[in-house]
């Protein structure tokens, strides 16, 4: 009887193509998959380490686990990913229960380190972060319609605030070849939506080729036959260039949606995160693209609490927000992290008012997109059926302009018998919150 393996993927969809290619090197070996961690014989966990709140997802996760390995119904529990490559002999030593400790650089192991702890053998290894597959078979755990393509490893942004380039090291991209044949090699099995990620997309080339070469792997990839969509996420906009506004515009398989993480607004903050632009820079870029895309949807990412951000600097981040009007935009309480500069700052503020600054910027965001949607009534837009609600009698799906997992829906009556992944015109006739309600025109 073939041994069960049940894997976890917490955090990013970057850690979720990681995942996939583990799930393909244990059935590839025989290893029977399964969902359920109550029917699993082994128990492997991709951990997110990024920012607190992850960590402590992390952690509840691997206690939970832990309880079922006490109970007997998991018998050995694997861990990987950012938590364990962050905190290396701190994950071995708080995690008893863990019968493999293993880094980011291991995962191309997995197979290996599974039989170890089968033969009762405790692993606890961090191979160099420089050996982490930069592609390879991967097992899709998406909707069969969609992937994320994952075009570099790590960052050498280096923020102040963030931790990515300690845990994942730094920038290295995908040679274009192979992200094209694993692009085809979607296509061919029914992928028509690609969402292009990484840690920073715009810096795609450079390390690799001397040059910045995100345009011409997005005009090769628009050359793929069964693509429809090809959504491009992470993008920093100190580097959204002319020409890359240009491919966006001129490209009809690229969706007129851009996730552009700015984190704040104010110039003297925007230095002390070491990021390169300006509030007089991210104007003008915004204007680019809305003069040069029209009807884009732009999403964005704040951190609101940053240290020694003033009132009047939250004040200034608050009016942007207001002006600017961002389609789509998530904003989160900064997380002082381990390691980072910005963690070291002196000027750390109080957790309630970090949390109090986000929650007035979401509340703000919540008015924009209920303007926004109330502004779609009566247009017809593509969609892309994702499954059918039982309860409310009706298909659910996402337009052009919702990311999966991060935007919102659409649900949408339909006189026709619909499939996953098929691509249908609805009229927008009402707006729920941050989702649409509509109808399927002939």
């Amino acid at each position: 009887m073939a041994i069960k393996v049940g894997v976890v993927s917490l955090g990013c969809e970057k850690n979720l193509v990681d995942s996939e290619r583990m799930l393909q090197k244990l059935r590839s070996h025989g290893y029977e998959l399964v969902t359920e961690f109550g029917d699993s014989d082994v128990a492997v966990v991709n951990t997110c380490g990024f920012i607190q709140s992850a960590k402590e997802e992390a952690i509840e996760t691997i206690l939970e686990i832990g309880k079922l390995k006490q109970e007997g119904r998991v018998k050995k529990l694997i861990l990987t990913g950012c938590l364990t490559e962050r905190y290396r002999e701190e994950a071995a030593a708080e995690f008893p229960e863990a019968d493999a400790v293993v880094g980011i650089g291991d995962s191309k192991d997995i197979v290996d380190i599974l039989d170890k702890v089968l033969h009762g053998d405790r692993v606890v290894h961090f191979a160099p972060k420089s050996e982490v597959e930069l592609t390879g078979p991967r097992i899709l755990s998406t909707l069969p319609f969609f992937s994320y393509l994952k075009i570099s490893e790590g960052c050498s942004n280096c923020c102040t605030y963030c931790a990515i380039p300690l845990i994942r090291g730094k920038y290295r991209s995908v040679p274009m070849e192979d992200i094209l044949a694993e692009a085809r090699w979607m296509a061919e099995n029914g992928v028509t939506e690609l969402n292009v990620i990484a840690q920073d997309t715009t810096r795609y080339g450079e390390d690799l080729y001397g040059e910045n070469r995100l345009c011409d792997l997005l005009h090769a990839l628009c050359q793929i036959d069964g693509l429809h969509w090809i959504r491009v996420l992470y993008c920093y906009p100190e580097r959204i260039t002319d020409e890359l506004i240009e491919t966006i515009a001129s490209e009809p398989k690229i969706v007129k949606y851009l996730d552009m993480p700015i984190q704040h607004c104010n110039d003297d903050i925007l230095r002390r995160m070491n990021r390169p632009s300006t509030k007089q820079k991210l104007t003008e870029v915004i204007g680019k693209l809305r003069d040069r895309v029209p009807g884009i949807v732009l999403r964005t990412t704040l951190i609101a609490g940053f240290p020694g951000e003033t009132q009047a600097q939250f004040d200034e981040l608050a009016e942007f927000v207001q002006e600017t009007r961002f389609e789509r935009l998530g904003c989160f309480a900064y997380s002082q992290e381990d390691g980072t500069k910005a963690g070291a700052f002196p000027d750390q503020l109080d957790e309630d008012v970090k949390q109090h600054r986000a929650d007035i910027l979401m509340e703000q965001q919540t008015e924009i997109s209920a303007a926004y949607n109330d502004a779609q009534l009566g247009t017809v837009k593509e969609a892309v059926v994702e499954g059918f609600d039982k309860w409310a009698e009706c298909y659910f799906g996402r337009t052009a302009a919702d990311a999966p997992d991060i935007d919102g829906k659409v649900f949408f009556s339909s006189e026709q018998p619909l499939q996953v992944g098929d691509y249908v015109q609805i009229r927008i006739t009402d707006t729920l919150d941050y989702d649409l309600l509509g109808e399927v025109i002939a």
